[in-house]
């Protein structure tokens, strides 16, 4: 099931905030205000995968910040067992000091909302969710439990938003800050395609 084009369910739940305090009645809506935000969700604290991925969430948080973009965690673990995570050094397992709300989604409520719940073991799928100024869901990428986010490219979305936010021109395949973007027309695509094919070939010798 997608969200993208639907507004962004709203929540209120405790939630353990960027400086460390609790808070019993962390309220979605109010937080993220009129700033775009990306929410995540991961399945379990202490766990394998999870705290790569909250830890790279954490490492680029100045460029969020630089975008103006919300960042908010949750998973159903109480928010006691995210303070305890949070207070885990790295090299033990935990995540550290981690700069967004950790939010406790204990009765699984806010996960089947946004219609991410692994059907078998209940526990949410890794899914991640780009919000405009809006409330608009604007992009939303589901991984199964084994596969971890690349967080960059959530970056990348979050700039290809707001280019075409700005110019007013779509993103064609490919598309980095810094590139051109491709007017909505017929004529647009020819004129694209003449001038940035070489931009769609595959250029790492990896793939």
């Amino acid at each position: 099931m997608t969200l993208v084009t639907y507004i962004a369910p709203d929540f209120t739940a405790p939630a353990v905030l960027e400086n460390g305090e609790v808070t019993e009645n962390f309220n979605f809506w109010s937080y993220i205000k009129d700033k775009p935000c990306v929410l995540f969700f991961w399945p379990m604290d202490f766990t394998f995968v999870c705290p790569s991925e909250l830890i790279a969430f954490h490492e680029r948080i100045e460029a969020f910040k630089n975008r103006n973009t919300k960042l908010v965690g949750v998973s159903l673990d109480s928010h006691f067992v995210h303070k305890q995570w949070r207070n885990t050094p790295i090299e033990k397992g935990g995540i550290g000091k981690v700069s967004y709300p950790l939010v406790a989604d204990i009765k699984r409520e806010i996960q089947k909302g946004y219609g991410i719940e692994h059907p078998e073991a209940g526990v949410a799928l890794r899914a991640s969710f780009l919000i405009d100024e809006n409330r608009v869901i604007r992009h939303q990428v589901v991984n199964d439990l084994p596969l971890g986010r690349n967080v960059d490219e959530m970056l990348r979305m979050i700039d290809a938003l707001a280019f075409h936010q700005t110019h007013g021109e779509v993103c064609p395949a490919q598309w980095e800050a810094g590139k051109s973007g491709m007017q909505a027309s017929s004529d647009g695509v020819a004129k694209y395609l003449s001038e940035h094919f070489s931009d769609l070939k595959r250029s790492s010798t990896k793939l």
